[in-house]
C-alpha cells in the first residue's frame, strides 16, 4: 500500500449483504478503482433504521449503539444507500440525543457518505470508465433526495457512461411506494404509488431504471417483472461498475 492512500470503511447495509451482494461488490470495486483502500469490518451489521422507523426505539438504540462502537475511529464511512446514510447522518442525532453516545453520533455523522456523494463530492470523480449501450433513466430515492440532497451526483456519473442515452424520468422525485414497513401497513396506497411510478418508467422506453437504493430497486423491479416489462431495475453501482448490459434479463 502506498503511503497516504485514502482508506474507507464500507458499510454494505443489511439488504445488500443478505440479498444483493453484487451491489456491494460493485460499490467496493468502484472505490478501489479510484485508489481507495476498502475495509469491511466483520462485525458491522445494521444501522438500526428498521427498528427506529417501526417505533422500537430501545431496539434501535441497541443496534445503532453497536454500530457506533464498530465504526469508532474507522475514518470515512461509505454506504451504497442514501437511506442508511441518512439514518446515520440525521436520525442518529435524534436517537442518541441526551445520551452518552451523543458526541460519538455527531462525530460519525460528519464522516459518513453515500456512494455517489463520496465519488463526486469527496473524491472529485465524474467519470469511472463505465460503458452501456442502451437507454438509462434515474429514480431519486426518498431518503437520499430529501435528507442528503442527492441526485446531481448520480446524474453526473451517469452522464459520463460511454454509449448510454440518459433520459429524464417524469416524477423522478416521487416515491415508489416502498417505504419499508409502509408497503406492508399501507399496501393499497403503496401499490397505487408503484403503479404511477411504473407508468412513468415505461414512458421513457428505458432499458434500465437506475436508482441508488436497493429498497426502491426491489419495489420497482417487482412491479416491472409482474408487468412483463422489458425495462430492468438496477443499482447505480452495478451500472457504473460495468456489471450489466441491455440484454440481461
Amino acid at each position: 500500500m502506498t503511503v497516504g492512500r485514502r482508506r474507507v470503511t464500507f458499510f454494505a447495509t443489511c439488504i445488500v449483504d443478505q440479498l444483493y451482494p453484487t451491489v456491494g461488490l460493485a460499490a467496493a470495486s468502484l472505490l478501489e478503482q479510484q485508489g481507495v483502500a476498502v475495509d469491511v469490518p466483520d462485525d458491522l451489521l445494521c444501522c438500526g433504521q428498521m427498528a427506529f422507523n417501526a417505533g422500537f426505539r430501545d431496539d434501535a438504540y441497541a443496534v445503532a449503539g453497536r454500530t457506533l462502537e464498530v465504526l469508532r475511529g474507522k475514518g470515512d464511512v461509505v454506504l451504497p444507500s442514501g437511506s442508511c446514510a441518512a439514518m446515520i447522518r440525521h436520525l442518529y442525532h435524534e436517537l442518541f440525543a441526551h445520551t452518552p453516545f451523543a458526541a460519538a453520533a455527531d462525530e460519525l455523522a460528519h464522516r459518513t457518505y453515500e456512494l455517489s456523494e463520496y465519488l463526486v463530492d469527496v473524491l472529485g470523480v465524474t467519470d469511472v470508465g463505465a460503458r452501456f449501450q442502451g437507454r438509462l433513466t434515474y429514480h431519486d430515492a426518498c431518503h437520499g433526495l430529501r435528507f442528503l440532497g442527492l441526485g446531481n451526483q448520480a446524474r453526473t456519473l451517469l452522464s459520463r457512461v460511454e454509449g448510454a442515452e440518459v433520459v429524464p424520468l417524469p416524477g423522478c422525485d416521487q416515491c415508489c411506494g416502498f417505504g419499508g414497513l409502509f408497503a406492508v401497513k399501507q399496501a393499497n396506497i403503496s401499490t397505487a404509488m408503484l403503479e404511477r411510478k411504473l407508468a412513468a418508467i415505461e414512458s421513457t422506453h428505458a432499458d434500465v431504471l437506475v436508482t441508488g437504493d436497493v429498497s426502491c430497486m426491489t419495489q420497482i423491479a417487482g412491479g416491472l417483472s409482474r408487468r412483463q416489462s422489458a425495462t430492468r431495475a438496477r443499482h447505480l453501482a452495478e451500472v457504473l461498475a460495468n456489471m450489466i448490459d441491455a440484454r440481461q434479463g
